[in-house]
């Protein structure tokens, strides 16, 4: 006979044997218990970082916690691990928040001599870190063979912003292709947009340039909003013509053209 939720329950309480005790829940492997490492003090947690005998684990979660409380003297010890393929991430999430100006030293020293992905993680936190700086780095390798790096580069460089970014991203623009040339055009749009409060004009330059039909159509549209919202142009300015063609038919963003 099936017996209804809770009855078997119910009887086993009535005849005094009770629910079946649950098993234990397993202990976590002292080797992975994070937390020991997480309440230790930086002096400690950089010593793990540097010992050669200290597994892949502790260092990536003493790397992890210098991310917090990391300062000058963390910055090498992290930055030898940028070429290490299991511990290069750890090691570019404990450098990125750390202020000490030497990290954007460690980061741009470290780019000419990785590859591939490492290459590309590098890239990305000289991004996250605006480090301009690394402008002159990253032009180049725009124009790289592997297309992540091309990519990355691109992308780092729009956000860092600023007007040499923005000239070299619009020079990127004429040269660079698929998948390359899409990345560009996303970063020309972040780029334009951090130089609206400090260089309208240029960004409005920017903008123009994205709204053109050769970019990614979901670029062209923003492109064409901004303009559209900026309002007729003051005298003698350039006037950015209406959308044509199919870009006409498919853009709702009610943009006209902009008068003189």
């Amino acid at each position: 006979m099936v017996q209804a939720p809770g009855q078997t329950q119910s009887r086993q309480a009535a005849s005094g044997q009770g629910p079946a005790a649950r098993p234990a829940s397993p202990s976590v492997p002292p080797e992975f218990d994070g937390l020991p490492i997480w309440k230790m003090e930086p002096a400690k947690l950089l010593a793990l970082v540097k010992d050669p005998n200290s597994t892949v684990f502790q260092k990536a979660i003493a790397c992890k916690k210098l991310a917090f409380v990391g300062g000058k003297e963390a910055v090498q010890p992290m930055a030898t691990l940028l070429s290490h393929p299991q511990l290069a991430c750890y090691a570019r999430f404990g450098l990125e928040p750390n202020p000490d100006p030497s990290v954007d030293e460690a980061l741009r020293a470290a780019l000419p001599e990785l590859k591939g992905r490492l290459q590309v993680g590098v890239i990305t936190s000289i991004g996250v870190r605006k480090d301009a700086k690394a402008l002159d780095l990253l032009t180049k390798l725009i124009n790289d063979s592997d297309a992540e790096v091309a990519g990355a580069a691109a992308a780092s460089v729009g956000m860092i912003g600023g007007l040499q970014a923005s000239k070299v991203l619009q020079a990127a623009l004429d040269r660079t292709k698929p998948p390359v040339f899409p990345v560009v055009a996303r970063a020309c749009l972040l780029c334009a947009e951090g130089l609206m409060a400090g260089n309208r004009q240029q960004a409005l330059a920017v903008y123009s340039r994205l709204s053109a039909t050769d970019t990614p159509e979901p670029v062209r549209r923003a492109a064409l909003r901004v303009l559209n919202a900026a309002g007729p142009a003051p005298p003698g300015a350039k006037a950015y013509p209406p959308p044509t063609g199919e870009a006409a038919e498919k853009d709702k963003s009610g943009f006209l053209g902009r008068d003189r």
